[in-house]
């Protein structure tokens, strides 16, 4: 449309920028159709299991004290459960990120002794202080005794599943970890199909074995989770995918019940476990989150698909690639210098409803071994479910996109990063 144009033009979008995307569009629209049957699937799945809960809005009331018995905590974590294909989950706000989820859910269930094997490569930076790769941090798990091994990936990317089986032969894991998405790795985030095939082949023949999978950004990409393949505990962040741009806070574990009341062990005490704890009102946003979360996701890959596409046009090396499957909603883009990264995050805050005002700047975070930039203007702060963008300054230095409430706003992101990369 015509009046369209006018207004990007208007909001600082050159003509040059307005083609190269109108041209990337018409040649991704045939996956965005792919990507709302998807929707549409995951949205009856999340009716379904409130309906058949039988939530109610006396669940979103206020309770106070230790929380014994509150009604909405319960019928949340009961709703997940049944999402997720699980026996149980805990659902709690107090579970301050993805980072602190995933930390319930290895510490919970790994002690002294036992031993975790990792086997998509290294994990995602703010789990190597966790572990003990880096620092020197007592309540780590390998300074509670825990062993840890790793088996990087085969260079097409793949499982290395030859790797894997010899590792467990030699020593047996307590554990073995997946790790879905891609982090500040340039490479496709595990599909489902590879999960499943692994899974089961661990369990056929180690069935005591525990398999966990961080599943941050990886909610609502498919028809299926991690547990509905054999997985026996996921864990995530309700300010990406799963609380919908509208949870103000909180994480998630879910998976068989004994492992998740470890977990609600390690988030409150042993002996109260799941039994305490206050949602502090929160109860209709998450559960509304949840409701929304099939329909933002969506949105959120088709603005990573668009991304993929217009940045592969510009010349820029891109993964994934624009027509390849997808596990989670992150969209990478190597743009081989400092100064371009800075530009493409610059311009994803510019887009931003929230501080677009803003100049995102490279820093020291708290869990990252590099400084990172980060441009991310949301209605909840450092929710990665909005569109934002990131990346670590280091060489060949690539940035991660992802996000967006609506496909006009991450398109709008897109046409932005890309100007300000131009100029």
């Amino acid at each position: 449309m015509q009046e369209t144009e006018e207004i990007l033009q208007k909001l600082g979008i050159s003509s040059r920028v307005i083609r190269l995307v109108k041209a990337a569009e018409e040649a991704v629209e045939p996956l965005f159709r792919n990507r709302e049957s998807i929707k549409e699937y995951n949205q009856y799945k999340v009716l379904s299991a409130m309906q058949q809960a039988q939530l109610s809005d006396h669940h979103f009331q206020w309770y106070t004290g230790y929380g014994y018995n509150d009604p909405g905590r319960e019928k949340t974590e009961e709703i997940f459960a049944s999402v997720f294909g699980a026996e149980d989950a805990l659902v709690r706000p107090n579970i301050v990120n993805g980072t602190h989820a995933l930390s319930l859910a290895l510490a919970g269930n790994l002690f002294a002794e036992d031993s975790l094997l990792c086997v998509t490569g290294a994990p995602y930076d703010t789990l190597h202080q966790l572990i003990g790769l880096t620092g020197e941090y007592p309540g780590s798990l390998m300074k509670s005794g825990v062993h840890y091994r790793q088996i990087n990936l085969k260079p097409d990317n793949s499982l290395d599943q030859q790797a894997i089986n010899q590792a467990i032969l030699e020593k047996k894991p307590t554990m073995v970890y997946f790790q879905r998405s891609t982090g500040y790795s340039f490479r496709p985030a595990l599909s489902l199909t590879d999960l499943e095939s692994q899974i089961q082949q661990i369990k056929h023949r180690w069935p005591e074995i525990i398999i966990m999978v961080d599943n941050c950004y990886g909610e609502f990409l498919d028809l299926k989770e991690p547990i509905e393949l054999g997985a026996d505990l996921i864990a995530g962040s309700l300010i990406k995918n799963p609380g919908g741009g509208i949870a103000l806070t909180g994480g998630y574990v879910v998976g068989k019940a004994e492992l998740v009341e470890r977990a609600a062990s390690r988030l409150t005490a042993p002996g109260i476990g799941k039994e305490c704890g206050l949602t502090f009102g929160t109860t209709r946003t998450v559960l509304q989150g949840l409701f929304l979360a099939p329909m933002i996701v969506c949105e959120a890959v088709k603005g990573a698909i668009l991304a993929a596409k217009v940045f592969d046009s510009a010349g820029y090396q891109v993964q994934p690639t624009w027509n390849a499957s997808r596990s989670d909603i992150i969209q990478g883009v190597q743009l081989n210098t400092p100064e371009a990264v800075k530009a493409f995050c610059q311009g994803v805050q510019a887009a931003a409803p929230v501080d677009h005002h803003v100049t995102p700047i490279a820093w020291d975070m708290p869990g990252y071994q590099d400084p990172v930039i980060m441009a991310a203007g949301a209605f909840i702060q450092g929710s990665s479910i909005e569109l934002s963008a990131d990346g670590p300054m280091r060489p060949p230095y690539q940035v991660y996109f992802q996000g967006g409430l609506t496909y006009p706003h991450a398109k709008f992101g897109v046409m932005k990063a890309l100007d300000a990369v131009i100029k």
